[in-house]
């Protein structure tokens, strides 16, 4: 048995989002470290996003810098340039970037520092949802995104949905990938 085997990973799990940039109270600290170790224990190749900010969490997590990653906090290049642990990885929400020109900008940094980028989690509803599967084809097609078609979130899922990647459909017009 393989360690990943042991530890239960068997590299399934690409990204753990603590959301730990979200400002919310953290009411019993020591068993937070204790989340933190046990996690990157077990998942040993996973991309850490959002930890928290707290002394002893940035303790635990700095051997791991290569691999954290920030959304919450990310809205324009100055931030990704200053983020916590020096940021490799930037999981890119338009949404929360706001405009298009920032959003262009955002990636254009990251492209030119040679940061890794996905998508997802966010504002994915109508129209949005075509937008940014979209954005994630153009601009990080190959990284753990978080950006299925509505399908795939349904409870139940429905025969006969393509397998990965998807190809895009034709004839589509406008800012959208239907």
């Amino acid at each position: 048995m393989s360690a990943e085997h042991a530890t239960g990973n068997c590299g399934a799990v690409d990204v753990i989002d603590f959301k730990g940039r979200y400002g919310l109270p953290v009411e019993d600290e020591p068993a937070l470290v204790a989340m933190y170790e046990d996690v990157l224990g077990r998942f040993g190749d996973a991309i850490l996003e959002d930890p928290h900010d707290l002394p002893a969490v940035a303790a635990v997590v700095a051997p791991h810098a290569a691999r954290v990653s920030f959304d919450a906090p990310i809205a324009a290049p100055g931030d990704i340039a200053t983020a916590a642990f020096g940021a490799r990885t930037v999981n890119v929400k338009p949404s929360r970037i706001g405009s298009i020109e920032t959003l262009l900008d955002v990636y254009a940094h990251c492209e030119q520092h040679g940061l890794t980028m996905y998508g997802g989690g966010m504002g994915e509803i109508a129209v949005a949802r075509g937008q940014i599967e979209l954005l994630a084809a153009l601009f990080h097609p190959d990284a753990p995104n978080d950006v299925a078609p509505p399908g795939y979130n349904l409870p139940e899922l429905a025969h006969g949905l393509p397998v990965s990647p998807l190809m895009p459909p034709r004839g589509v017009a406008g800012f959208r990938w239907e």
